[in-house]
């Protein structure tokens, strides 16, 4: 674990106050910071509030021409407030009530907005995902098997979409289900499943790491995959055309060390093309609930992981690149992406340079991440 565990930690886990909270809030709602870049900036500088204070002279030095947007307090104030009126929390990764197993991803957010029942996330989840327009026999094994994976103690997790998604909600609200938004919880995308949302709420929760008013654009439904498969022991791909969003979160699904499961489908229908492939690229095949089953139940019985993750006491010690270091790392960087243990090892520098170096860039706009490897945007 890296420096973002830290010592604000009792014996019920971490514990944000609602200053930082707020400061943890401004960051991450801050251009140019994603949940990697929080890390990266916590870990450097020891808290929030002395990474807000950095990000000017942080993307100046990167090459940036202007300051990015810094989200004022008022901003952040103004979201706290709305996200209350809504009933919705801001879970802190580490804190209680955080989901553990979306913990463990490198990119999990900093902040989780929660709404519902958030006990649900003390159970294992298991993520269903499929075709929008998928068949009436899709929805119908869909339903099927949600129903049978709730009723053998699993918490259901998917999109909150049209077509398999809603069939998975609904088939497993009385067992317990959760919705990933890809926008912010005052913008329900689609409209007419705002009811199947409420049927939800009860015994189970709609997560978000999007601001409260924020109207999902196509862009941000494969950044809410990776929340799907993060939740999840597994994800069960139930029709997927290819090039499709549920063949997005299957491959996050196996980035992440998820199991990936496919239903078979007709060779004759496209929705199942994509699902089919899967098949062939090794998923598991499920036709009946014990096939997921009997995959996860081992992986179940080994321990989670213990998950701590805030603000140090006190800052770390940092590495401040000189323009020799920065010279040597830049020029090594181009368009092709390149991993951080090369860049360290062909540059000469010290790893504490290379970061914060990348850190620069990052604050900047100018640093790519893709998949492991950094590149300039």
């Amino acid at each position: 674990m890296d420096q973002l565990s830290g010592h604000l930690s009792d014996e019920d886990g971490v514990h944000l106050t609602d200053s930082q909270r707020l400061d943890w809030l401004r960051l991450i709602r801050s251009d140019n910071v994603g949940p990697r870049t929080f890390r990266m900036l916590l870990n450097h500088y020891g808290d929030a509030h002395a990474a807000l204070a950095a990000l000017p002279d942080l993307a100046r030095r990167g090459g940036a021409q202007r300051c990015p947007r810094i989200c004022s307090r008022e901003d952040a104030k103004r979201e706290i407030d709305a996200a209350h009126d809504l009933g919705v929390r801001f879970v802190a990764l580490g804190e209680p009530g955080y989901p553990a197993r979306l913990a463990e991803i490198d990119d999990a957010p900093p902040l989780l907005a929660v709404l519902g029942e958030r006990s649900a996330f003390d159970r294992p989840m298991l993520a269903m995902v499929g075709a929008r327009n998928a068949s009436a026999a899709g929805q119908k094994f869909a339903e099927r098997l949600a129903r049978e994976l709730g009723q053998a103690g699993f918490v259901i997790v998917s999109g909150l979409a049209r077509g398999i998604d809603a069939s998975a909600h609904r088939a497993s609200l009385a067992t317990g289900t959760v919705a990933v938004l890809a926008g912010g919880h005052a913008r329900i995308y689609p409209p007419e499943l705002v009811d199947l949302l409420a049927a939800i709420l009860p015994d189970g929760a709609a997560v978000s790491e999007m601001p409260i008013n924020w109207e999902p654009r196509s862009r941000d439904f494969p950044r809410r995959n990776r929340l799907i498969s993060g939740l999840a022991v597994g994800v069960i791909v139930v029709e997927a055309a290819m090039r499709s969003g549920s063949l997005i979160t299957a491959r996050l699904a196996a980035e992440q060390g998820r199991e990936v499961f496919a239903a078979p489908g007709s060779p004759l229908d496209p929705r199942a093309e994509g699902s089919n492939g899967l098949l062939k690229q090794g998923a598991t095949l499920v036709t009946e609930a014990n096939d997921v089953i009997a995959v996860v139940e081992p992986i179940l019985g080994r321990p989670l992981p213990m998950v701590e993750a805030a603000e140090p006491a006190s800052p770390p010690p940092t590495a401040e690149p000189d323009d020799a270091d920065r010279s040597r790392i830049m020029a090594l960087l181009g368009p092709t992406g390149v991993a951080i243990d090369d860049l360290i090892r062909m540059s000469g520098a010290s790893p504490a340079v290379v970061r914060t170096t990348l850190l620069e860039l990052d604050v900047a706009g100018r640093l790519d991440r893709r998949q492991g490897l950094v590149a300039l945007a």
